[in-house]
């Protein structure tokens, strides 16, 4: 049975046993007039079968999914011929896709050998067999966890009780698995990092002036030796991301004040969802407009007043990104400083205070914090901008201040370095990973400044 058509009837037998644990929690009080017999609602009688039913078939189904690729990849391996067993690692790891594509229809890297395609009929023939012994023991184990729970039902059952306790562990394992997934996301960049910091010194990658990723491919190749000065590329990122916000933090932050203070209730319902409209535009779409439009604009006002404007500058990337950040602050802005009580408004309107004076001195400093929380998402909304820093920025990784050149950024350098197919054997590609580290670092450094702001304003006005 296909996987998905299995989880769809595991869902339908989970909604059966629901109905099922309802009508027998009926059937055990003696009648609907008899339901204070049960120490529960017929509902949660309902619920605890469906839960027993439903959870350990997904839990099985979800073990076998994950561990089905290497159990039948092993399995394969073994009757492969004498001569492909003995082939290293890297080859059997092509042979083994090749036998994947075929079994998938996907087009294969070579000419397709009998004993690949043996092999591909093997996989199929165990990917079948596993199927369908998926489907047997999950549906038993769900129509057992229904009849199980079914023959307990029983006036006393404590249900209600039971129902909770397995959602409170439930949402411990999803906040745990949370958790553990940032910890695996930081751990393998780390693992990673350590490997390209073992071919390149620790405090020439932090503190180096030049960023030339190439390395030579021949021992008499001239010019590609690599440099790793990580320094010309986190510059570019902090001048980017600061013109960014020079525009967005103004526009949106007199936004949200003009939105919640001053502006009409129709006006407001219909300007705000107009302005969020620029956050659910393409970041390739405003790449576009920051290429066609404000760069060639730049370079022709520059020209006017006699500055030398290169055709992709920081300053069009940032104006573009800047307007881009803008229902960020705006919109959660908005949102906290609505969020301050109207009595202290009132207060203040009762001690003679005017409207902007209210605003100034009452209202901005209680709704400080959640802008300041706004703040760092846009600044990390600027950070991990790609796009736009491609097409209006360049890849030129320059150590330079002057906003009106190309300079580059860390995640556009990261995605260049992992284009096309690479083998994370060289310290070009594992560059990386260290750029990604270091990028790591700098937004949790952000977070630690931003929490401490909070905090402290935070007591003052609470």
């Amino acid at each position: 049975m296909n996987p998905t058509l299995l989880l769809m009837l595991l869902l339908g037998l989970s909604a059966a046993g629901y109905y099922f644990g309802r009508r027998r929690a009926f059937a055990v009080a003696g009648g609907p007039k008899k339901l204070s017999s049960l120490h529960s609602r017929p509902t949660y009688y309902g619920a605890l079968t469906a839960l027993w039913c439903g959870l350990p078939a997904l839990f099985i189904f979800a073990g076998w999914l994950i561990l089905e690729p290497n159990i039948i990849t092993h399995l394969v391996v073994e009757q492969l011929p004498e001569e492909f067993q003995q082939l290293s690692e890297n080859q059997l790891n092509l042979l083994l896709n090749d036998v994947r594509n075929l079994v998938h229809g996907n087009i294969v890297s070579g000419e397709i050998s009998d004993a690949i395609r043996s092999a591909a009929d093997r996989y199929r023939h165990l990917q079948a067999v596993s199927n369908v012994s998926l489907s047997v023991v999950a549906i038993s184990v769900g129509v057992l966890g229904m009849v199980f729970l079914g023959s307990r039902i029983a006036p006393g059952l404590r249900a209600r009780n039971q129902v909770e306790r397995i959602i409170q562990y439930l949402l411990i394992l999803c906040s745990s698995i949370a958790i553990l997934t940032t910890i695996g996301i930081v751990l393998s960049v780390l693992y990673e990092a350590l490997r390209f910091f073992k071919a390149i010194p620790f405090f020439g990658f932090l503190f180096g002036l030049e960023w030339s990723p190439q390395m030579a491919i021949r021992a008499d190749q001239v010019g590609s030796s690599g440099a790793f000065g990580a320094v010309p590329v986190l510059t570019g990122t902090i001048m980017i991301s600061a013109i960014a916000m020079c525009v967005s933090v103004p526009i949106g932050l007199m936004s949200a004040i003009y939105l919640s203070e001053y502006a009409s209730s129709q006006f407001r319902a219909f300007a705000k969802p107009l302005m969020e409209i620029l956050a659910g535009v393409p970041t390739v779409v405003y790449g576009f407009f920051a290429a066609l439009t404000v760069a060639p604009f730049i370079r022709n006002l520059g020209g006017i007043f006699g500055f030398d404007v290169s055709s992709e500058s920081a300053l069009a990337a940032g104006l573009v990104m800047g307007i881009m950040i803008i229902p960020f602050v705006s919109s959660l802005s908005d949102d906290v400083i609505n969020a301050v009580p109207q009595a202290l408004r009132d207060g203040a309107y009762g001690l003679g205070a005017t409207q902007s004076e209210t605003i100034r001195q009452i209202v901005i400093p209680a709704a400080l914090p959640g802008i300041v929380g706004g703040i760092l998402l846009a600044v990390s909304r600027a950070i991990g901008e790609t796009m736009i820093v491609v097409m209006a920025a360049g890849l030129s990784a320059n150590l330079t201040a002057n906003p009106l050149q190309a300079v580059t950024t860390v995640t556009v350098q990261i995605v260049t370095l992992l284009v096309g197919d690479q083998e994370f054997d060289s310290p070009k590609t594992l560059a990386a990973f260290a750029l990604g580290l270091l990028l790591f670092v700098v937004t949790l450094c952000l977070n630690v400044i931003a929490l401490h702001v909070v905090r402290k304003y935070r007591e003052q006005y609470e």
